[in-house]
């Protein structure tokens, strides 16, 4: 590393720079959340050099790891014997964000300024809290197992400042010029006050002066019934760096041939990064008390990467490497074991709780469903806890609610799939199961195209797009208003039909009467066989395929426009019914979201035909 012999300034990263504004110019009811951000870091701290002495044990502290607190009229420190930081380190983590959804951040702290303590701890950025009480904010720190230590210094008005330093031992020190409206926080009776309140969980020791405020204990080994909500909400909170409270906890010992514990818990708001490309889980693994990673995949699956805990187990091997843990034989028994627990717990809320259930299908609904396609061990466990937008009577469903509701005569369960349950609603392929009052669901989440590939049938009963193939809807007992109705004013298509596909040619593969159309005078549809509609949608975004395929164009026998262009059609065809086609197609085509492949000849054909319904 190049040697630094003076004190540098450096700027903050630009969303650094806005936080700070946000939070430094604004006053909170709680601030007192900032304590409970900075000895939660100090805790990972030392969790992290504990890790690091399984291997180079000269590393450890002789004395054992503690956090200790220390306060005058004017300042209070935190510090503690962890792992400390670099020159680099200080660059990377105090100056910037280091994580993904900054710009999102951002805008929703400016959203709603009252609520930034809640969206520090949502967004990972919980040390810059100090600002919320402090003037000034400094950071002594060395890393274990070097020599030089760093004094990092700012006011939280746009820049910092990093100079050379003492320090006797590896750790970090971050002392608070406090405000002068903060004063209330150097007080020993408020800083015990507030360690009990959130830090009482922590394992390590936080002291002030001589005494201890923790019981020190690792939550998790305590039985469930010693330890109450708020305890475990805390917990919760510290473990995730977290300001929501969970929606569900799940406390979990097992015990026999391979003995674990887990704690977990479901937050109740999405993670900002629960769609970050990497995927990373969050729940910590202990070995015998002793932190190993955070990350690995190994632990929790990716499709439960919202679960926010620990799990400790005796039987793994304490020098277990990060590397060794994609092998371990034990581990993947405890992923299989967590992930059998977890769906359980899921499966018992959708069931006593369907509305709050549907709260936490609405947050991590999308992210549960990528297990379909990953996890086929699970896929059943995973499809009962599933839930679905429909047609039908209920907000959700679940896929053995909708097989007893499926009408006499109906034998597949239908689906329609797109980016948005709204929109889809509108569709004019919903019209005729409208009509025979048989449910569709509504897949508006990418990952619904994906798992249809790998799931075809659900007691017996096929998965099919009502976007793709023929409606053969005749089966299927219609409802009691819908019975007496036939299709005596049907037109004769036969010579439209002909004509429309003579002008169109190549850009449809087919042209048919429609027996899913009841209001709506077309729509299009991908041949039985054919990528379905949305899937290739999706491909052509992401360009896995370059051109779409030619659709069916399906005529609704009964509409009056169609019913006029057949007569229209029964002489030769003019240039009036010409320009129809083109533009049936193109209506079909904006009807489900798309532009017209051509916009001038669009608009040419629309000014024509307006001309003439007008006589001009």
């Amino acid at each position: 590393m190049t040697e630094v012999l003076e004190k540098e300034t450096f700027s903050f990263q630009t969303e650094v720079g806005q936080l700070l504004e946000i939070v430094a110019g604004s006053l909170y009811s709680n601030r007192e959340v900032f304590l409970r951000e900075l000895v939660s870091n100090a805790s990972d701290a030392c969790d992290k050099l504990r890790y690091a002495a399984l291997t180079d044990a000269s590393l450890a502290p002789a004395d054992g790891f503690a956090i200790t607190l220390a306060a005058d009229k004017k300042t209070l420190s935190i510090s503690d014997n962890g792992i400390g930081m670099n020159h680099a380190d200080l660059l990377d983590t105090l100056g910037t964000i280091a994580k993904s959804g900054t710009g999102a951040f951002i805008e929703a702290l400016k959203a709603d300024e009252k609520d930034a303590p809640g969206l520090i701890g949502q967004f990972g950025v919980g040390f810059y809290s100090a600002f919320m009480v402090a003037s000034k904010v400094d950071v002594l720190t060395r890393k274990a197992g070097e020599d030089e230590a760093w004094l990092w210094s700012s006011d939280g008005k746009g820049s910092f400042t990093i100079e050379p330093a003492t320090r006797d031992a590896a750790g970090t020190t971050v002392t608070l010029h406090l405000k002068k409206d903060a004063k209330e926080f150097a007080d020993p009776a408020r800083i015990r006050q507030i360690i009990t309140t959130y830090s009482e969980h922590i394992s390590f020791p936080v002291k002030l002066g001589d005494e201890t405020l923790n019981a020190a204990q690792a939550l998790w080994t305590k039985a469930p019934k010693d330890i109450t909500e708020d305890q475990y909400t805390e917990f919760y909170k510290h473990t995730s760096h977290a300001f929501d409270t969970p929606w569900h906890t799940i406390h979990n010992k097992v015990e026999g041939s391979l003995n674990h514990t887990s704690l977990l818990f479901v937050p109740s708001v999405q993670p900002f990064d629960l769609f970050d490309p990497e995927r990373k889980s969050h729940v910590k693994l202990y070995v015998n008390r002793v932190f190993i990673s955070e990350t690995t995949k190994d632990l929790i699956p990716a499709y439960l990467r919202f679960l926010r805990g620990v799990v400790d187990s005796q039987d793994l091997s304490l020098n277990v490497s990060r590397e060794m843990l994609q092998t371990d034989p034990k581990l993947a028994k405890i992923k299989s074991q967590v992930t059998k627990k977890v769906l359980s717990e899921l499966k018992k809320k959708a069931t006593k709780a369907p509305e709050d259930y549907a709260t936490f299908w609405g947050h991590f609904g999308a992210v549960l469903k990528e297990g379909l396609v990953e996890d086929a061990a699970s896929r059943d466990r995973i499809l009962e806890v599933c839930r679905f937008a429909s047609t039908g009577p209920e907000a959700l469903t679940s896929l053995s609610a909708y097989v007893e509701r499926m009408k006499e005569g109906q034998d597949a369960i239908f689906y329609i799939a797109g980016e948005d349950a709204g929109k889809l609603t509108q569709s004019p392929h919903l019209e005729g199961f409208k009509a025979k009052g048989v449910e569709v669901l509504l897949l508006s989440d990418h990952v619904d195209e994906f798992w249809l590939q790998h799931i075809h049938e659900f007691e017996g009963k096929p998965f099919k797009s009502i976007t793709r193939g023929a409606a053969d809807l005749d089966a299927i007992e219609a409802d009691a208003d819908e019975a007496d109705k036939d299709d005596d004013g049907a037109a004769d298509l036969s010579k439209l039909i002909a004509a429309i596909k003579a002008e169109l040619g190549e850009a449809v593969k087919d042209v048919r009467p429609s027996k899913r159309l009841t209001d709506s005078p077309v729509c299009l549809i991908a041949d039985e066989g054919d990528i379905d509609v949305n899937l290739e949608r999706l491909l052509r975004r992401h360009g896995q395929l370059q051109d779409g395929l030619p659709r069916v164009l399906e005529l609704n026998p009964n509409h009056a426009l169609i019913s006029k262009l057949a007569e229209r059609a029964k002489s030769d065809a003019d240039d009036l019914l010409k320009d129809a086609a083109h533009l049936l197609l193109e209506q079909a085509r904006i009807v489900e979201g798309e532009t017209p492949a051509d916009p001038a000849g669009f608009a040419r054909r629309l000014g024509s035909i307006m001309s003439r319904a007008f006589g001009a």
